[in-house]
């Protein structure tokens, strides 16, 4: 969902850094490769499998929505023809609160397998995203929908149950499905087999600018050009995606050539800084920044969960967060490329000094946190480390994703904290706690993460639990009641200035019961050889997707 987006209609965004304008050279092979941190487990926008959410890859070259953003944040018509608008035919609020969106999608438009695309896939779509069984019912857009019709068969209409901004722009939080290859086995299967059907991965037919001819499962996907693509087909034939997660290995092949575009969350400060003084006299590639991805230290508040019990403790958890050196850490990490924040609202917005004027902050203050502790009832023993009364130690655990980058950023934070005499220690996420939604949202100690989305995660809707299938963005469980009355009252606040000054309400809440702590919008580092034209820096958090118009990507001519 495009949180926000009402109000962002004037961002002053982190602008991308470019390295080395790029040098007119010699096309290489007509395949494109491009490289992804990681394999995901669907080439769906909305797969109906759970997945660590920075693993989106090659997912939006295979699909298409009716709406997207371009890297400022700004939305452009897609497959339908024009942008729904407040207080015309195409979108409408009635007394009651409900309200209804009309979407006319482009003529002539089709599957990658030749089917039409109708209006009835996205009814059709509503049917399956909509079913509890599979996990999405409950997130929005879904939960707020309570109809999507087929009026003929080029237009849909979504009803609401409520007043509901997003709905302006969908991006890739609603996605059709083909109907023609999934009524049948959604109407005969159980949630399991239709979960696990191979059209969600090695069968998968989308609507995107490629379309899928092979995927090799733990190695590659092949894909061409998609000469029905609904805003033209794309200038380079074929692709090839290859899944390096290791950050050197992705250097060493786009170095060679063998590689030529780098995607998200692969490369660090370490990797650009070569690049960049690699390519300084060749001019032979260019890194792009973008400070768009925010990270934060999250706290698990289960009681039954909680490792140890003390972070269950608002006074805890504010010490914890006066613990941690963001800038120092930023100029580590990031060379200084990345936003310190303490809000999960991007401080580049352009209404950020009413966020600023609200928010409770919690700069790096060893004493600070000392006297937090102290008044929480705990002491630090002769080994440095905060005790309980008992003399009991406690051990912060501090879980992380396997990375290079996340291994520095979790090395650096722990090494804060200790300093500030908190006992913390780096704890990996293996394979398998990854693949499982129970795992990540029971997790004891503290954990750092991303987050796209942030303002909705934190509702208590989006806790994993059983009956959603562990999906949902508040791994730690966190439940405010005022959190939640006013997300609910944001989310049907359609008026700009009212949905400023709750957005600044939603983070004095949160920033006053830390729930997690918001470090930094790290810069998103991608990289493309100099004889690949198309590749942009994201500007704006809101866009989701770091391959961008990929269709308009070309090969440099001589």
């Amino acid at each position: 969902m495009t949180i926000l987006l009402l109000i962002l209609t004037a961002c002053g965004a982190p602008s991308a850094t470019v390295s080395n304008a790029p040098a007119t050279t010699e096309s290489p092979q007509r395949t494109l490769v491009v490289s992804f941190r990681g394999e995901p487990p669907s080439l769906a926008f909305k797969p109906l499998i759970v997945v660590d959410g920075t693993v989106r890859g090659p997912i939006p070259f295979f699909n298409a929505s009716l709406d997207a953003l371009d890297e400022r944040g700004v939305a452009y018509p897609y497959l339908a023809d024009s942008l729904v608008q407040l207080d015309t035919p195409s979108w409408q609020v009635f007394p009651d609160g409900r309200m209804e969106t009309r979407y006319h999608l482009r003529p002539d438009l089709t599957w990658h397998d030749g089917t039409p695309l109708a209006s009835d896939d996205f009814v059709f779509a509503w049917h399956v995203y909509a079913t509890p069984a599979l996990g999405h019912a409950t997130s929005p857009p879904l939960a707020f929908m309570d109809e999507v019709l087929a009026s003929d068969p080029r237009t849909i209409v979504i009803r609401w149950s409520q007043p509901f901004a997003d709905a302006m722009v969908l991006n890739d939080t609603f996605q059709a499905l083909p109907r023609h290859l999934l009524q049948q086995p959604f109407q005969e299967l159980d949630a399991s087999a239709f979960v696990n059907l191979p059209y969600w991965t090695t069968q998968y037919v989308g609507l995107g600018a490629y379309k899928l001819d092979r995927w090799e499962p733990g190695a590659y996907i092949e894909a061409s050009a998609f000469d029905g693509h609904a805003v033209g087909r794309a200038k380079i034939d074929r692709m090839k995606i290859v899944f390096i997660a290791d950050s050197n290995t992705a250097l060493a092949n786009i170095l060679a050539g063998e590689v030529h575009y780098v995607g998200d969350f692969v490369f660090g400060d370490e990797q650009a800084a070569t690049l960049e003084d690699q390519w300084r006299a060749t001019r032979g590639g260019v890194v792009l920044y973008a400070q768009t991805t925010l990270r934060v230290t999250l706290a698990q508040l289960r009681p039954e969960y909680a490792t140890p019990a003390a972070q269950l403790d608002v006074r805890v958890r504010r010490a914890l967060a006066h613990g941690i050196d963001a800038v120092t850490a930023n100029e580590v990490l990031n060379r200084g490329r990345g936003l310190v924040t303490p809000s999960l609202t991007s401080p580049n917005v352009h209404f950020y000094p009413e966020i600023d004027a609200v928010i409770s902050k919690y700069p790096f203050n060893p004493q600070q946190a000392h006297q937090l502790m102290e008044e929480a009832g705990f002491a630090r023993g002769g080994d440095g480390f905060f005790k309980s009364n008992d003399g009991s130690p406690l051990d912060f655990g501090i879980w992380f994703t396997s990375s290079a980058k996340n291994e520095q950023e979790n090395a650096v934070i722990v090494d804060s904290l200790r300093k500030t005499g908190f006992d913390a220690s780096p704890r990996i996420f293996s394979a398998a706690q990854l693949a499982d939604g129970q795992a990540l949202a029971l997790t004891p100690g503290l954990q750092t993460r991303g987050h796209s989305r942030p303002l909705l995660d934190y509702s208590s809707d989006q806790i994993p639990r059983s009956e959603n299938r562990w999906r949902g963005g508040d791994r730690g469980g966190w439940v405010s009641p005022a959190y939640d009355r006013t997300l609910a009252e944001f989310n049907t606040s359609l008026d700009r200035s009212d949905r400023i000054r709750l957005t600044g309400e939603l983070e004095r809440i949160f920033t006053g019961e830390v729930p997690a702590i918001p470090n930094w919008f790290s810069p998103n580092v991608t990289a493309h050889v100099a004889a690949l034209t198309g590749p942009v820096a994201r500007q704006d958090p809101q866009t989701t997707a770091g391959t961008l118009r990929i269709h308009e990507w070309a090969w440099r001519s001589n």
